[in-house]
């Protein structure tokens, strides 16, 4: 008899709901967040379960690798693209974990992609890469414009980040200035420092895969970019068709149109959005040294604006490097832009 288990995961509990394979409940229990506890609720049923269905949360890391590690067949739920039934007036955590086993039973359950154990830390590590970058930008912005307000000079963001405090010493006379100033240039350049460290440990540790090295072919993806899409798409052979990665990336729209009007828009969250700021990066390096990119961008902002064309170019090199890794071939500016 099969039997599945769903398992509603909390940041301090969790609740197991099992099922047999006409959908009858067998089990339900709240448990702490505690290895042991859990496969101990689990062994009666071990040699029963078809399989185990914990929801991608944040949190998911080390329920996924202790029940792994004891045999059980472990499917990861991908929660922004489950869809649940309409018009129920109360659900609670039993009923989630339950309805997570029933899903997997009725072979209607989306999937979410359980990453290597072993390569993890290291794409983790390239996550907090791209979260100290959005933080050194937020504050070369901030002290961009504040210069721009204050003194009427326009200064690019590179020119920004290599002031110094005798620099804006001499730009501004009011002490409060210099001080906010002063703390921008101390949060960029020490945010400077941890962005170089980072990428040096990563280029130390991991070396582009064969079927990624192709990437490097491609006008705007350099060896961090190289390296950040490779472990965040894993094993490219997961995505069927084009389509399913530009999904992915967060490179489509999400309009909902009906007799050419739009109604609403989709689930925007449903995807890699690390993938998504990489390809973003990606557009932008391959606007500067990429003349065809730059002429499509250019044709792409006349039409719309700034945002879209950054959008649309990145679409298109996100399908262009699926073939590239899928099929081993390098980049061809005539194939992307003819």
């Amino acid at each position: 008899m099969k039997a599945y288990a769903g398992i509603d995961l909390h940041s301090n509990n969790n609740f197991i709901g099992i099922i047999d394979e006409q959908g009858q409940r067998l089990f339900s229990k709240r448990l702490v967040n505690e290895p042991d506890r859990v496969i101990e609720a689990l062994n009666p049923y071990k040699k029963d379960l078809a399989g185990i269905i914990i929801e991608s949360t944040y949190n998911w890391y080390w329920l996924v690798d202790a029940l792994e590690a004891q045999g059980y067949r472990v499917h990861l739920a991908n929660p922004s693209a489950i869809k649940q039934y309409e018009g129920l007036k109360y659900t609670d955590d039993q009923w989630h974990s339950f309805w997570l086993a029933e899903m997997k039973r009725l072979k209607i359950l989306p999937e979410g992609y359980i990453y290597p154990k072993e390569q993890r830390p290291t794409r983790d590590l390239l996550r907090r890469r791209i979260l100290f970058v959005k933080h050194r930008t937020a504050h070369t912005l901030s002290l961009k414009s504040m210069i721009a307000r204050n003194l009427g000079i326009t200064l690019g963001g590179k020119v920004v980040q290599r002031l110094k405090n005798t620099d804006v010493a001499d730009m501004f006379t009011s002490p409060d200035l210099y001080l906010t100033a002063k703390h921008h240039i101390s949060a960029i350049s020490s945010l400077g420092k941890i962005i170089k460290e980072i990428e040096k440990e990563v280029k130390s540790k991991v070396e582009l895969k064969e079927e990624f090295k192709m990437l490097l072919t491609m006008p705007g993806i350099g060896d961090v970019l190289g390296v950040t899409i490779m472990l965040e798409v894993g094993d490219i052979t997961r995505f069927p068709k084009v389509g399913n990665y530009s999904s992915y990336c967060r490179c489509v729209g999400t309009k909902r149109m009906s007799n050419n009007k739009k109604k609403g828009v989709g689930n925007r969250k449903n995807g890699n959005r690390y993938l998504s700021w990489a390809y973003a990066e990606a557009a932008t390096f391959a606007i500067r040294f990429c003349p065809a990119a730059q002429k499509y961008h250019q044709r792409k902002k006349a039409k719309t604006n700034g945002f879209v064309a950054t959008k649309a170019l990145s679409n298109k090199i996100a399908r262009a490097t699926y073939y590239m890794m899928r099929d081993q071939i390098p980049f061809d500016v005539k194939k992307l832009f003819s």
